[in-house]
């Protein structure tokens, strides 16, 4: 959500922020209506100073026994004008608020510009393409070779895209869950959180979920949306709240399954289990002081890119472009891993920056050690990581030419003992 005194203030400068996403500029629109509600919040005010003033010389008119019927008419005439006034008011800031749900967070200046994924910039690399001396193959002919990933039995269970593991590869994709969990808890201070994977409208329209992208997800038939990652249910712990600085910052954890109806991915990565309805993922949230936001995206991103380095994953680090940016952040980093089935890199991992727009929607505050007033926070999340897209970039690059699979030393305290997932 957008701070509209900021788009009263600077109109030229919120049209250019939005040039920069490919979309025209809305503040002439967004304006005429704030105007309009304004208007009516005055008329309402006006009115409401003139009712009272009235009131009080029917009073004194009656104390003298004089004639009051003119302006108890008046008053009449005003408490229909108020309410009137007073229904416009609401009527215009529902229009007001609904316009502003739609439009996207500005970028930061320092994201580079450009209108769809060939403006990323790569920033960094950490090792080297996995080497064969064999055609390697990619996960779904290696899943499926050891006759533990069946995209048929699951076709004829649930539909497309969704995939049954069994045995050993079911096995290394719960280790790769709480490898990642331990990591980031025991090491980066992350708290480990269970949250709900069902959530209400007001849930999912603070971070940005509803109401543009409903068609994204799923929902019940009592009204609940299934989650499409973590950062709904975790960012929405301080929604509604006016948190003390000095419990800043807050970070958060979870190991859940997502769901994504993939409506906008129709025919995209139909073989495999790259694109699912369902898949797990572990999440990263931080709660921050604005002038931390910054430097806790930096370090979300590292410590995404250190599940990577522990499993010895090649990778690369990208910055989104203006075009290719989610709705709410205002920077994203991507994370791409080797994948040599596709001889090629894949995301595997998201860190955005929202700065204080899911805040805003969501009311999320905090109050300042001794100081007046309080503050939006700024939410940072990021993908810590997919697991199912970890556990095809180990299957791929641990792969062996007899089409087994090489457990990563770091999985193996989680994996009793099991060194090579065979048939």
């Amino acid at each position: 959500m957008h701070d509209i005194r900021f788009i009263r203030d600077n109109p030229q400068a919120f049209d250019a922020a939005l040039k920069r996403r490919g979309l025209p500029g809305v503040s002439a629109e967004i304006l005429e209506l704030d105007g309009k509600r304004r208007a009516a919040q005055t008329a309402a005010q006006e009115r409401l100073a003139r009712r009272n003033q009235a009131s009080k010389e029917i009073g004194q008119r009656k104390a003298k026994k004089e004639d009051a019927a003119d302006l108890m008419a008046e008053v009449t005439r005003l408490k229909d004008e108020i309410v009137a006034a007073e229904s416009q008011d609401k009527e215009l800031g529902a229009e007001l608020e609904n316009r502003l749900a739609v439009i996207p967070n500005l970028p930061a200046e320092d994201v580079p510009d450009g209108s769809d994924e060939s403006g990323n910039k790569e920033i960094r690399r950490w090792g080297e393409p996995t080497k064969f001396d064999f055609p390697p193959k990619d996960h779904a002919d290696l899943g499926e070779g050891l006759k533990l990933m069946n995209f048929e039995r699951a076709a004829k269970i649930s539909g497309a895209r969704f995939t049954v593991l069994s045995g050993g590869l079911a096995r290394l994709h719960r280790a790769l869950g709480q490898f990642m969990l331990d990591l980031h808890t025991d090491e980066f201070g992350y708290t480990e959180v269970d949250p709900p994977v069902l959530v209400r409208d007001r849930t999912a329209y603070g971070t940005g979920n509803l109401p543009k992208f409903a068609d994204d997800l799923f929902q019940t038939r009592n009204g609940h949306w299934l989650i499409p990652t973590a950062e709904v249910a975790l960012t929405n712990l301080v929604a509604d709240e006016i948190v003390e600085e000095t419990t800043l910052p807050r970070r958060y954890t979870a190991l859940t399954a997502c769901f994504r109806a993939e409506a906008g991915a129709a025919g995209k990565d139909t073989r495999g289990m790259l694109r699912q309805h369902q898949f797990y993922k572990v999440e990263l949230v931080s709660i921050v002081q604005p002038d931390r936001s910054n430097e806790e995206h930096e370090r979300m991103t590292g410590a995404a890119e250190e599940v990577l380095k522990r499993l010895h994953l090649p990778f690369r680090t990208i910055v989104l472009c203006t075009g290719d940016m989610g709705f709410a952040a205002r920077k994203t980093y991507d994370i791409e891993v080797w994948l040599p089935g596709q001889n090629t890199y894949r995301e595997i991992s998201s860190c955005s920056n929202c700065g204080d727009f899911q805040a805003r929607r969501m009311n999320a505050r905090f109050r300042p050690p001794g100081g007046k007033g309080t503050q939006f926070l700024h939410t940072l999340n990021g993908s810590g990581i997919a697991v199912g897209r970890a556990l095809i970039a180990v299957m791929e690059n641990y792969q062996q030419k007899d089409g087994t699979i090489r457990v990563p030393g770091a999985l193996k305290p989680y994996m009793g003992g099991v060194e090579v997932i065979s048939p």
